[in-house]
């Protein structure tokens, strides 16, 4: 039996998720290539695109409705580096979900793996509009974290 031509450190604890996503960015010239750099650069929301910023407040600002805790600053703190990917842990009420920010320098990418377990009505009420989002809101992260990483 081959081994997978990809594997991400995201779905070790969930390996069958609800939601799960992949996006990959070109590494710039220059640019580190330490996952833990990446994944801070990439979570760091003073200075992404405001529009994400706004979502991210808004976000604070309705949770409470449905019963969900705020998101502490934190959220995005590297829990773990392996070999070429920094692994983000986080377990709550309504949802666990992984990020891995991998940095392959011989092929020249970075990737960034989202995996997401949902629980119970509030996690499928709050991922509703969380998985229409997701992509746009990780995409311009990712690209604003590349320009400025850039050697």
């Amino acid at each position: 039996m081959r081994e997978p031509a990809f594997s991400s450190l995201a779905f070790r604890d969930i390996p069958v998720p609800d939601f799960a996503e992949v996006q990959v960015v070109a590494l710039p010239p220059g640019a580190p290539t330490d996952p833990r750099v990446w994944a801070a650069a990439i979570f760091d929301v003073r200075r992404g695109p405001r529009w994400v910023a706004a979502l991210l407040a808004l976000r604070q600002t309705v949770v409470g409705l449905i019963g969900i805790e705020r998101a502490e600053a934190s959220v995005f703190a590297v829990d773990e580096v392996v070999g070429e990917e920094a692994l983000i842990v986080a377990d709550e009420a309504h949802l666990d979900f992984r990020v891995a920010v991998g940095v392959d320098a011989a092929a020249g990418l970075v990737r960034l793996t989202t995996v997401v377990r949902l629980h119970g009505w509030r996690g499928r009420l709050y991922f509703l509009p969380v998985r229409l989002l997701h992509s746009p809101v990780v995409f311009a992260l990712l690209h604003r974290a590349a320009r400025r990483l850039a050697g």
